[in-house]
């Protein structure tokens, strides 16, 4: 299928970052078709021209290429391997490439479904956050060789400025959880140094300048640390969808025989931030497990949630258990609960 500029175009999942993601495609020239579970995430897209589809396989049925950003592995196979699923509802020798950071195995499992059907299923994780989806600069991490993604190079580049091809089915996914285990060790080393730094009397964004000029800085700590010396815990990513990630990690690590005593800590981390009403918090809130009580009380956070507690989430609905919520990190990777302050 050559893919032109009037190749029809659907997206599915407009949310914090789907939604600059398709906008930027729709700047470029492209006919593009929307699907997310609540409507009003879609309603800018909708204003600007895109069109509205009441379910992933209407926005794909005629669409040459088909992106989807959606949350959890379990969502994925839904869209993508449901009885009216993508793979079924779109047209032979569609391109459908999936951004959402899942399941190597399952990626795998959607690319050969789909050549089956004779259409191209691809896993292409990106890394750059809120700011690089707004930007258009986003990398992007692809379970492919280069000349199988040449057809829709040209609409991968509306909204990304790198591309790294890691050879294969699921090798896309693999790699972005390598970016998530190096991100979530950044994100406990600059939360244990500014509880340090404060404790130990320093001014903390002095030490946050020196650190950053040093062999001890990270694009997280540029970045996020200020927003959370700032008390600034808005998302540009999800606090849930990086436990998700890591999670994910520590997955394919026990499969593959393979410790990572640092992915580990860290998910007890967010595990537990999430537990305590962290979970729709930007990843920055992990200082927040450092912090006084009035601090954590002040954002959201109840301990009484682990302790025994209402067990609450931040919508005042009932939370259901991980035997329960097919959506739980402890579900999708066999994972214990890990409980406990750090």
């Amino acid at each position: 299928m050559l893919i032109t500029r009037n190749s029809k175009v659907a997206f599915i999942g407009t949310g914090i970052m789907g939604a600059p993601i398709a906008g930027h495609i729709m700047d470029a020239g492209y006919d593009v078709t929307v699907h997310n579970r609540t409507k009003a995430k879609a309603e800018v897209l909708l204003a600007r021209g895109a069109h509205w589809a009441d379910s992933p396989a209407e926005a794909a049925k005629d669409a040459d290429v088909v992106f989807t950003m959606v949350g959890y592995p379990s969502d994925v196979e839904d869209v993508y391997l449901a009885t009216n699923g993508l793979i079924r509802a779109t047209k032979r020798g569609a391109y459908l490439i999936d951004l959402t950071t899942s399941s190597p195995q399952l990626a795998r499992d959607i690319h050969d479904a789909a050549e089956v059907e004779d259409k191209h299923a691809f896993d292409c994780p990106v890394t750059g956050g809120d700011a690089g989806a707004i930007a258009g600069t986003l990398t992007l991490i692809a379970g492919a060789v280069e000349k199988d993604l040449a057809p829709v190079l040209p609409i991968l580049r509306t909204f990304s400025d790198k591309v790294f091809y890691m050879g294969g089915a699921g090798k896309g996914q693999t790699g972005k959880l390598c970016n998530q285990v190096s991100l979530a060790s950044c994100m406990v080393g600059y939360a244990d140094a500014m509880a340090l730094a404060e404790q130990g009397g320093l001014d903390v964004a002095q030490m946050l300048e020196m650190v950053g000029s040093g062999m001890g800085g990270s694009v997280a700590l540029e970045r996020l640390a200020p927003k959370s010396l700032e008390g600034d815990y808005r998302p540009g990513f999800l606090s849930e969808h990086l436990r998700k990630d890591i999670g994910l990690a520590l997955q394919q690590a026990e499969d593959l025989d393979v410790t990572l005593p640092g992915a580990d800590t860290a998910f007890a981390l967010y595990d537990t931030l999430c537990e305590i009403g962290g979970s729709r918090l930007g990843t920055q809130a992990i200082t927040l497990l450092y912090a006084e009580a009035d601090d954590q009380k002040a954002a959201g956070l109840d301990w009484s949630r682990i302790e025994g507690g209402d067990d609450e989430d931040s919508d005042g609905a009932a939370e259901a258990g991980p035997e329960s919520d097919p959506n739980d990190p402890r579900n999708f990777y066999h994972l214990p609960r890990r409980h406990g302050r750090a």
